[in-house]
């Protein structure tokens, strides 16, 4: 038998403006998954995911986390990769093998080469002096890789014409590099692929200006 907590409505601990709980929100909508959305603020007081109440979720202190299914799921990607092997429709992997490590990789490299340099951790360490020409370097550099392997394997979206994880990763890094005042004209490809994703009901509705905690919100 289920308990209780088994059956609860999934909950998402999140910030508006974190980009790895954007990607998890987009994947919710995607796949139409109601949840309850509790937000953790990053900065005020401190920030609020060194509480000993949201370390026990997340022992690394970082949003998101998602309890789903009687569990609690921290690091995005890992997140998503549940979500997709759980309600596997619509699909965020293709099908195709070469197609799902193309997805792969992409998402690795925002997710692992780009993102992790410009968060607020280590924007805190480095300095508010440094941090805009810290985040500028570290997301231009990015996103000069990426552009390139856009060129080759992208078609409407990252790659192919079909949504994928990879996408769910671009759009946030996008926002974050608008906002750190990185100059996209060298960069065409993201450009014009992150705007037809924010075409997009999922990417509209998963937008930071729209979440309950953002300060955008009307």
């Amino acid at each position: 038998m289920q308990t209780q907590r088994a059956k609860m409505q999934p909950a998402l601990y999140s910030y508006f403006r974190s980009s790895c709980s954007w990607r998890v929100r987009i994947a919710l909508a995607f796949k139409g998954i109601e949840y309850e959305q509790v937000a953790v603020n990053l900065i005020k007081d401190g920030g609020q995911q060194h509480a000993d109440s949201f370390k026990n979720l997340n022992p690394m202190k970082q949003v998101p986390a998602l309890f789903i299914d009687g569990i609690t799921l921290s690091q995005s990607l890992a997140i998503i990769h549940y979500l997709e092997e759980t309600r596997p429709n619509p699909r965020l992997l293709p099908k195709d093998a070469k197609k799902r490590a193309q997805v792969r990789m992409i998402s690795d490299h925002i997710t692992s080469g780009i993102q992790p340099l410009q968060n607020l951790c280590v924007l805190q360490k480095v300095g508010e002096e440094k941090k805009l020409e810290w985040a500028q370097h570290f997301i231009a550099k990015g996103l000069h890789a990426l552009e390139s392997l856009l060129q080759q394997i992208s078609g409407q979206f990252c790659v192919g014409d079909e949504v994928t994880m990879a996408d769910l990763c671009l759009v946030p890094q996008v926002y974050n590099a608008i906002r750190f005042k990185v100059d996209m004209s060298p960069f065409p490809t993201i450009t014009k692929i992150n705007a037809s994703l924010l075409e997009l009901e999922p990417f509209k509705v998963s937008h930071p200006s729209c979440q309950p905690d953002s300060p955008l919100t009307a």
